[in-house]
């Protein structure tokens, strides 16, 4: 029965094609195969450059994914205030019955109809 592969020499395969990746300028590679999870560490065969070159490079790529969400979440919170904003300015729609009179005009206008005789209709 064939012996599965040693998980450490996996992993070194991973880093060096991680690596590959890298000194091609294929980041969108190096991400699909697995950047941003991948413990340099844990590929004790490669030299100390080359686990650090991994470690930069995963650590610049989580730092720039936390500054593209803090950019998405600023901008949310933008959009939020100004919808926020020209929802306090709008002005309430207009009333399909007629304008209500203030209180001492209306008393006025219903004395005048009493005395006038008119029945206020």
């Amino acid at each position: 029965m064939p012996r599965a592969p040693d998980t450490g020499t996996r992993t070194d395969e991973r880093a060096r094609t991680l690596l590959r990746l890298l000194d091609a300028d294929d980041l969108d590679a190096a991400i699909e195969a697995g950047l941003a999870g991948f413990d340099a560490d844990a590929a004790p065969a490669l030299p100390a450059t080359d686990r650090e070159r991994l470690r930069a490079a995963r650590d610049r790529l989580l730092a720039a994914w936390a500054a593209r969400d803090r950019h998405r979440a600023r901008n949310a919170r933008l959009a939020r205030r100004a919808t926020e904003r020209e929802a306090g300015r709008t002005p309430p729609a207009a009333a399909t019955d007629k304008p209500r009179l203030p209180a001492a005009a209306a008393a006025a206008l219903a004395r005048a109809k009493a005395r006038a005789g008119g029945n206020g209709a």
